[in-house]
Parts: structure tokens; sequence; C-alpha cells
């Protein structure tokens, strides 16, 4: 930010690093204040503060909903090299030179800060501010703000172990039973980084009258809190379908994959601001509400848990384990186009699909597959009490 007064020429804050593009906790942040005049000019002294907060901020009717937690705090009076100080402390600058004040201080170890976000209703933002102060006038301010982000590892024994469950629902037509669905689902892990596969095995089982489609999901939870009230946006990232299901019938899933989009690391540490991330494989089943399952995720940060770290150790145990003088010596079997998959298409099955429609009461089409974008992510919101659990939402 360039400050353009009448006697201040420029007054900027530049960082020592600017090609750098976050920081972790632990990390030296330094860079300096230029002060450039136009005329002489006595400053009697230049401030730097290192600050960062979260801010949640929503209406609610007529209430404004405020809340703030404070990460960062950090304030320094900066002085000039060779440059003579009157006895109060002040310095003349002269139009003509240019004079940098430089600074540094040390972010708080890591597990103190929270990363940086930015959301519909909150924010966590970190910045360096600079004040200077003149006889008589009033002080100008300029800042400059910076990326943090915290290492999550998601190579833990937790988060590295499989999780799944099992739901199933009774189909009723005008009050009269009409069977049931049920779904079976399994991850072999909880923990993952953007760009990565995500392998479902699942069962599906149809019993009702009505033809239903498997689908599954990411889906991000934001959670803001704010005046003992809680507001909550989910949105769905990508998604995957599979062949519809007819009256009687099965299917399963066999290591099907969805992939991990770019998106912001899980934010599990701040007190006011919470974004969560869960596969949800649901069934659609026309005129009835959908057969939801829910596994939590964490999303790690890149580079600390990569596939090649988390799963390495564990194939080289199986192929160790599995690898026989056959199977050394035969060639691999080519991958089947069916495994092919595309970050912006939903899978494309060769035969006629129903139409991808989540609408409760729409009547069924039939159509042939077309490949087309898939619309902006979708958003529903809730609000709740503070200590209340937040209940399940449409999908839309």
């Amino acid at each position: 930010m360039v400050a353009m007064i009448k006697r201040v020429k420029t007054f900027q804050v530049v960082f020592s690093d600017p090609c750098k593009t976050f920081y972790c906790g632990g990390d030296k942040v330094s860079g300096r204040v230029v002060v450039e005049v136009n005329e002489v000019t006595r400053v009697t002294a230049v401030k730097v503060l290192g600050l960062g907060c979260a801010k949640v901020e929503y209406a609610k009717g007529k209430q404004r909903c405020r809340q703030e937690a404070e990460y960062l705090r950090y304030e320094e009076v900066l002085r000039l090299d060779e440059q003579p100080t009157d006895s109060d402390g002040s310095v003349i600058l002269r139009p003509g030179n240019k004079y940098e004040y430089t600074f540094g201080f040390e972010l708080p170890q890591q597990g103190q800060l929270v990363s940086s976000y930015k959301g519909k209703f909150g924010y966590v933002q970190y910045y360096v501010k600079a004040v200077m102060e003149r006889p008589q006038q009033h002080p100008l301010e300029c800042k400059k703000s910076f990326e943090v982000e915290e290492p999550l590892d998601v190579n833990t024994p937790d988060l590295l172990s499989p999780t799944g469950g099992m739901k199933e629902k009774k189909v009723t037509c005008m009050f009269i039973p009409d069977g049931q669905v049920s779904l079976n689902a399994k991850i072999d892990r909880r923990g993952f980084c953007e760009g990565e596969d995500i392998c479902i095995n699942a069962k599906f089982e149809n019993t009702c009258s009505r033809i239903v489609v498997p689908k599954a999901a990411i889906i991000a939870k934001h959670t803001y809190q704010a005046n003992g009230r809680t507001k909550v946006i989910r949105q769905k990232l990508s998604a995957v379908r599979g062949n519809h299901i007819i009256s009687g019938m099965c299917d399963a899933w066999q290591g099907k994959t969805i992939r991990v989009p770019k998106i912001k690391p899980s934010m599990l540490s701040c007190n006011i601001i919470r974004v969560e991330y869960a596969l949800m494989i649901y069934i659609h089943i026309p005129g009835s509400e959908k057969l939801i399952l829910e596994l939590p995720l964490v999303i790690g940060t890149a580079g600390l848990g990569s596939r090649s770290n988390s799963v390495s150790s564990h194939e080289g145990s199986v192929s160790n384990s599995s690898q026989s003088w056959v199977s050394l010596r035969m060639p691999s079997e080519p991958p089947s186009y069916c495994d092919i998959t595309r970050d912006y298409c939903l899978d494309q099955p060769l035969t006629p699909l129903l139409d991808d429609v989540d609408g409760d009461d729409s009547p069924i089409f039939m159509n042939v597959p077309t490949f087309t974008f898939p619309p902006p992510p979708a958003y529903t919101e809730t609000e709740e009490e503070f200590n209340g659990n937040a209940r399940m939402l449409p999908v839309c």
C-alpha cells in the first residue's frame, strides 16, 4: 500500500522475500518500511505491528453477530541506521532521499496459529502494519498482508486407518411399504491431500419398486460461530455416480475413485471458524429422500500427506508378500477404459442413464449421456445454537 500525501511521497511495507507465498509457525517475517518525502518532514516515531486475527460477522434478522479471536500481536519501534536524532528521538527526513526502516519478528511456534482463510461470513488474516507519527499531525498508516499455512500431516495412525459404515432405508408409497434400499461402504483411510484419489468399495441393494442411482461426492462444511450462534455452509466440490439399479438388483463399487480437488486443508484449530470435509455416499431414490452415508475426511497440506509418503510402505509390504515367480514374469493387464476418470465430468457409462436429477418429486426420464461441465457448487445454510448439533442438510 502506498500513501500519496502532500509531504510524504512514499510510505510502504516491503517484505525481504516477496516471492515467498506463505509462512508457517516459527518462521521469521522480515522486511523494511520505505519512506520518501516531498519536503522536509519531522518524524517522531515509526512503529511496525504484526497482527493476525480471525473474525466472523453475519446478520441474524436485525441482529448483527460478530466474534473475533486474536492469534498474533507484535509491536516494535523502528530506528534509522546512521541517522541523527533529536533528544526526543525524532528525525528529520529530507526530499531526494529514500529512508528504509528494517524490521523482523518470529511467528509463534507451530500449533499456536491457524491458517489464513477467507470465506462467506468470516476470515483469518495476517498482516504487517507500519505507523508513522508526526508532530501535530495525524499518524500515517500502511499495511501489507501475508499468508500463513499451518502444516497438517495426515500420516498418523488414526488418519491412515480405514473407515466405513452402513445405512438402509425403508421406502413407502402412499404410506404403503415398498421395500427398502441399503448401502455398505468403506474407504482405506481418512487422510488425503489435494490431487489424490479416494478409492471407494461399496455395495448397494435395491428391493423397492423404483429405479435408484448410487452417487458419491466430496462435501466441504464451513462452520462460523458468533454470539452463541452457529452458521453452517455446505458445498459440493466434486462428484461421481454409478449405474442405475432396477428393482430387486444389487450393484457394487470395487475401487471406484473420486479425486480430491484443489482445496484448502482442513481447519480444525480455530475457535470460531472450522473447515471440515466428508465423503458422502448416497442413493438417489425418485419420489423419496436420499439414503446418505457420510464418512469424515481430513485434508492435509501438500508435501506432508502425499500418497508416496503415506502408502508407499503399505504397497511395498503388499508387493513383497504377494509377488511370485509368475507375477514377476507375466505382463500386467492393460487398464480398463471404465477406470479412466476426468476431473470435470461425471463417470459416463456406455448404456443410457437416468437423468441426474436430485429433486425428490422429479419424474424419471431416459436420456443419452452427455459430456457437460457441472454447475457451480451449490450452497445451503443453517443456523443453530452454539452448543447444538448440526443437522443433516439437503444435498443440492
